[in-house]
């Protein structure tokens, strides 16, 4: 019986003139441009020098600033007060004054992204000069050495797909049954409610193991990046996920009148979870009350132990607890959806 009610679902999904090709083109065109845009490196940040010293050392400080690809020099000022005009006509980013051997940094924080950033960016250009005198101290760089952000990336975007095509997918899914008024059909039936709702998260679980597939791809072929771990565990990753977000669906889904009212209650869970992540910012900058919220966030582990897998290249051992974690959860999240749909509705 479930055979043949998978067989309805991917039957729908195909005579959806919309849905296959969305399945299709959606991940192409994340991988291909979101990597490029989802970028937190600060570049062309506008720099006046006020240099007092008229040193070979802070020549050379220029000369560097003038060479790098995250500033653009914006020239040598005269004074701080001439330069900090600059600041205040948003010409300049930030002021780098160099007065008796000693360097001051001063940065425009209406846009405390750049001014914060832009501020290390520079204070590491300070640091690599040669030291006027005594040692020199070093930085070792663990796992991403060449500081590449898209590797940090591309792991997050898996979560993305994942969420919005196993989670939005679902949710429009029963309701959408409701609407058109085949739901009665299958309510009059002998199929039980875990048949019925197992059939409805099987497709979702086929589609993310071909949204990961085509991910990891794109992935190697375009940017030339890999998994450093076992890409088993990146597979049962993604499949504890979309059985959580297929699940979350479907709930909603079982709950809703119509699309629209499924809609706008999926992308409420979904905006939260997102944000509460740790997907953009660390979870450890969050106030306490927030970040108490992430022990429940399926979304905080996955990509916890994504980053972990596909970056790090950790074994089991250093992603149990979160695949612990999301099988709980994605279980939980399965049995609610089987007993909230009211067959008999």
């Amino acid at each position: 019986m479930i055979k043949y009610l998978i067989h309805k679902e991917f039957l729908q999904i195909r005579r959806n003139g919309f849905l296959p090709r969305l399945i299709i083109v959606f991940p192409i065109m994340i991988m291909c441009v979101m990597p490029w845009v989802m970028n937190q490196e600060v570049k062309n940040v506008r720099v006046d020098v006020v240099d007092i010293d008229h040193t070979s050392r802070s020549q050379q400080l220029v000369h560097q600033i003038e060479a790098s690809n995250y500033f653009i020099f914006n020239g040598l000022k005269s004074t701080y007060q001439e330069a900090l005009k600059d600041i205040e006509t948003s010409k300049a980013d930030i002021i780098l004054e160099i007065r008796d051997g000693q360097y001051l940094i001063a940065a425009n924080a209406v846009n405390g992204t750049k001014g914060s950033i832009g501020s290390v960016y520079l204070s590491q250009i300070v640091k690599q000069l040669p030291p006027s005198q005594g040692g020199q101290g070093e930085s070792l760089l663990l796992y991403n050495k060449h500081q590449n952000y898209k590797v940090f990336m591309i792991p997050a975007l898996f979560a993305i797909l994942l969420m919005l095509m196993t989670g939005f997918l679902p949710a429009l899914n029963i309701v959408g049954e409701k609407e058109k008024g085949t739901i009665e059909q299958i309510n009059v039936t002998p199929v039980s409610k875990w048949s019925f709702i197992l059939a409805k998260l099987i497709p979702y679980w086929l589609i993310a193991l071909f949204l990961i597939t085509i991910c990891l791809l794109l992935s190697w072929l375009i940017y030339g990046i890999t998994c450093q771990g076992n890409l088993l565990y990146v597979y049962l990753l993604a499949m504890l996920l979309a059985l959580f977000f297929s699940s979350l669906g479907l709930i909603i889904s079982n709950y809703s009148d119509t699309m629209q009212q499924a809609i706008f209650v999926m992308w409420f869970f979904v905006v939260c979870m997102l944000l509460l992540s740790g997907l953009f910012t660390p979870t450890r900058s969050m106030p306490n009350l927030a970040y108490l919220t992430t022990y429940v966030n399926p979304m905080h582990y996955f990509i916890d132990a994504i980053r972990t897998v596909f970056v790090r290249g950790g074994d089991f051992s250093s992603i149990a607890h979160q695949v612990l974690a999301l099988a709980i959860i994605a279980s939980l999240m399965g049995v609610w959806a089987v007993q909230s749909y009211k067959k008999n509705s």
